[in-house]
């Protein structure tokens, strides 16, 4: 729901059709809404607007997602908290507000270690013939999908992003393979090398993550937290769990 592309009618709408059915006429004292593009204070105004519609008597605080990721994985702790989903996100926390943050520049030119990144480097060596014939044997059966459709949906149609991460489950149903583990391994290295490493806090305080892409392929965030001398840890697959965790204490 994100004010970048819904206005508050809009995002109000959807609230009372998607969601108040789901709450059982419940009346919340407090509403806590973290979501992507509410960085910006005007778009977090627009955000507050549409939930006090919806919610008029309840508190509203409405924050970025990677405050919410860092809420949730270091709770009111020091740390590091990552975002490995569909994009790539992260920043130092203080425990109480983010105290620095690499910068995003987003799927076409950065998200390093992200879906949308992996699953580019995917697409590249499939279209670029790299694959051996049992790789491209199960590519064509598992997506029949061919290079003009590919260029459509990356170039014509809207949220490519989530197009080129969906190509991560190939990912890992081909795991073992070495082209597999190397597009794993390099896309989540160039994360490490190119955010994480630049912290100075990062070797006095853990690195946490949440997100599908840190979940399933933890074994190699796991290597390469070794191999960088980086203390890990909590990985979560979604931040829910940690959020419910902070605002009940």
């Amino acid at each position: 729901m994100s004010p970048y592309f819904l206005g508050p009618d809009e995002m109000a709408v959807v609230m009372r059709n998607e969601l108040l059915p789901h709450l059982k006429n419940a009346d919340p004292a407090a509403v806590y809404f973290y979501g992507t593009g509410n960085k910006d204070p005007e778009n977090a105004k627009r955000t507050k607007k549409a939930l006090l519609t919806v919610f008029p008597g309840a508190k509203v605080e409405v924050n970025h997602d990677l405050t919410g990721a860092a809420r949730a994985l270091c709770g009111h702790d020091k740390g590091i908290a990552c975002i490995l989903g569909t994009g790539s996100n992260s920043c130092y926390y203080d425990g109480k507000k983010i105290v620095k943050n690499s910068p995003g520049i987003g799927y076409v030119l950065g998200d390093e270690g992200s879906g949308a990144f992996l699953g580019k480097k995917l697409i590249q060596y499939y279209l670029y013939e790299i694959f051996d014939e049992d790789l491209k044997s199960k590519f064509d059966v598992a997506f029949k999908t061919g290079a003009a459709q590919v260029l459509e949906n990356v170039y014509r149609k809207p949220l490519p992003n989530r197009y080129l991460a969906s190509f991560t489950t190939f990912l890992s149903a081909n795991r073992g393979h070495y082209m597999i583990e190397n597009i794993i391994e390099d896309g989540l290295n160039d994360f490490f090398s190119i955010h994480l490493d630049h912290y100075k806090e990062i070797r006095k305080y853990p690195v946490h993550f949440t997100g599908s892409i840190a979940f399933y392929f933890k074994d190699v965030i796991e290597n390469l937290c070794e191999a960088y001398g980086f203390l890990l840890g909590t990985i979560l697959k979604n931040p829910m769990e940690g959020l419910v965790r902070y605002h009940k204490i």
